[in-house]
């Protein structure tokens, strides 16, 4: 027991540093409130103005899943409610529950009312939700206090009527009113490349606020904020960032000294790019990469509390273990029941194709196109490239 406890005091810095490491990895605001030029900044100017001089405001967020779109807006309204506590009500809608207009205007109500500590009405009618909404924006634009609208996967709103994104900006254009709404989407085209950001949507056509009427288009403001997959460059200087231990928080400076060296090392260690690099061609996003940190920096060493290359080595392994991955090995056995001597038959692909679809390996790109036979209708991947090609890798026969 009492070595035990020796042992442990040994090594209280090195559980002290690892602690410190993996709640970095976890902290939005650590990784994203770095950069006086990043997101967070601009994205807390544009709602904190408009919140200050009372004004409308309509702002889209674009760019891939995990690129840190809802963390980094989470961050701003929570500075925004500690700044301006009685100034701001947020209420927040997902496509995915309340793209039916119905469904929204009841949920709008629904938290406009407990966040105003009213009644709420399960019974009240569309034209009574509705009406309901317009008449908050007035009175909190006379009490000079924000509506936040959070609308995340903005896309799926633009479907339809729209008659939510309508009434909510015709209302914005009273001078009475005061709110600020803020979409949400992965769906972006750059000029006439297409960016496909998300292997689970479908990008081929427009832009998120393409999709508007004409009506609503003219009411939006057209801002918009690109989160984009960060270079190579960026990603190495964000691993230094979350892996550079503090000189000044309690730990042995000769430690924390040969840390830093340490970890310096690997990153330019040729080796070490190579693996890196591996990992962003598999996936580049910001998510991804905390979650590659994180897995590495929990195979430290607590013996000697140091990092190394085996061990983020080690994380990319496990990363890689991926369940589509996993189902493409699986479905050699398929493949091999399918192929002929020297081509494949119409109908042995089309059968194929099908197991394909039933896989989820792909899909279909929408819901169109119902009375076309399943070979004509469009489909989209849904895996990565990284993943294809290790699928293909596995596969000795194919070209």
């Amino acid at each position: 027991m009492a070595v035990a406890m020796e042992t442990e005091g040994e090594n209280h810095h090195i559980v002290k540093a690892l602690n410190l490491l993996r709640s970095r990895i976890c902290d939005t605001g650590f990784i994203f409130k770095d950069s006086p030029d990043g997101n967070y900044s601009k994205l807390k100017f544009m709602i904190s103005s408009s919140v200050a001089e009372a004004c409308n405001n309509s702002i889209l967020l674009l760019g891939p899943r995990g690129s840190g779109k809802l963390a980094i807006l989470d961050l701003v309204i929570q500075d925004l409610l500690l700044q301006y506590p009685d100034s701001i009500s947020v209420v927040r809608l997902n496509g995915l529950l309340h793209s039916d207009d119905i469904s929204a205007f009841k949920e709008i109500a629904r938290q406009l009312c407990m966040e105003h500590q009213l009644l709420f009405s399960k019974a009240a009618s569309f034209d009574d939700n509705s009406q309901f909404m317009v008449a908050v924006l007035k009175e909190c634009g006379l009490a000079h206090k924000s509506v936040i609208f959070i609308l995340d996967e903005f896309d799926l709103f633009a479907q339809g009527k729209q008659r939510l994104l309508y009434s909510l900006l015709d209302a914005m254009q009273s001078v009475s009113s005061q709110a600020v709404v803020l979409g949400i989407s992965c769906r972006l085209v750059l000029g006439d490349n297409e960016i496909n950001f998300t292997n689970q949507d479908n990008l081929t056509m427009q832009d998120a606020d393409q999709l508007l009427e004409k009506r609503v288009r003219s009411r939006f403001s057209h801002r918009k904020l690109l989160f984009l997959p960060p270079s190579i460059e960026d990603s190495q200087r964000l691993l230094a960032h979350m892996l550079t231990l503090p000189i000044d928080l309690g730990l042995p400076s000769d430690y924390a000294v040969e840390f830093n060296k340490r970890v310096q090392n690997i990153i330019e260690d040729k080796k070490f790019k190579e693996i890196f690099n591996k990992y962003l061609n598999f996936d580049s996003s910001v998510k991804h990469l905390l979650r590659f940190l994180f897995y590495a920096v929990s195979h430290m060493d607590l013996q000697t509390g140091f990092l190394s290359r085996e061990n983020f080595e080690t994380a990319f392994s496990s990363i890689q273990r991926q369940p589509k991955l996993e189902c493409l090995r699986k479905y050699k056995s398929i493949h091999d029941s399918f192929q002929t001597s020297d081509y494949y038959a119409r109908n042995v692909c089309l059968r194929a194709f099908e197991h394909l679809i039933h896989r989820e390996l792909i899909c279909f790109s929408d819901n169109r196109g119902h009375s076309l036979s399943v070979q004509f209708r469009p489909v989209k991947l849904l895996i990565s490239s990284g993943e294809l090609y290790q699928g293909l890798k596995a596969y000795q026969s194919c070209p």
